[in-house]
């Protein structure tokens, strides 16, 4: 018989049907539950965390390393044109606006503005650079000579 039927026919002896502890409807989550939850979440955020930071790190490190080998490809274009590295005054705009001694100059060199480093610095550009006919430098994360991992310099060289 249907627990309907059995509360009915119940009702109309005037008995009440007993209620088994398994037959009791639950609703929501126990305290103790939602702790245990909140508690695994915390665990896998503290281990996924540092990882992703660390990821995040190394990235901008390769943004600033192929934006010099892009740098360093449309120097040697403008340098098969002209004839010569732009100064270190002209700088790395002689690649996007013509230099006033650039004869045969046939830039733009770049499709888009100078970028600034992953840190949004300027990059540092030197004719002659100390190791070859030029050098360009991001200083890194905190924008000084030298350091280490993400404060590291980069450079062409």
């Amino acid at each position: 018989m249907s627990r309907a039927l059995l509360s009915r026919a119940a009702a109309a002896s005037g008995r009440a049907l007993p209620v088994r502890r398994s037959q009791r409807a639950q609703y929501g989550f126990t305290l103790l539950e939602l702790l245990v939850v909140i508690v695994i979440i915390g665990l896998l955020a503290a281990y996924v965390g540092p990882k992703y930071f660390s990821q995040l790190g190394k990235s901008e490190v390769t943004v600033a390393k192929a934006q010099i080998e892009a740098f360093d490809k449309a120097l040697e274009t403008f340098r098969l044109d002209v004839g010569r590295y732009p100064t270190t005054e002209e700088g790395l705009n002689a690649l996007l606006a013509m230099p006033a001694n650039a004869g045969k100059w046939n830039g733009p060199y770049l499709k888009k503005d100078v970028p600034a480093d992953p840190w949004g610095h300027a990059y540092l550009y030197k004719s002659p650079g100390s190791k070859g006919d030029f050098e360009i430098i991001s200083y890194g994360k905190d924008c000084h000579p030298g350091g280490t991992g993400e404060n590291a310099d980069i450079s062409s060289n």
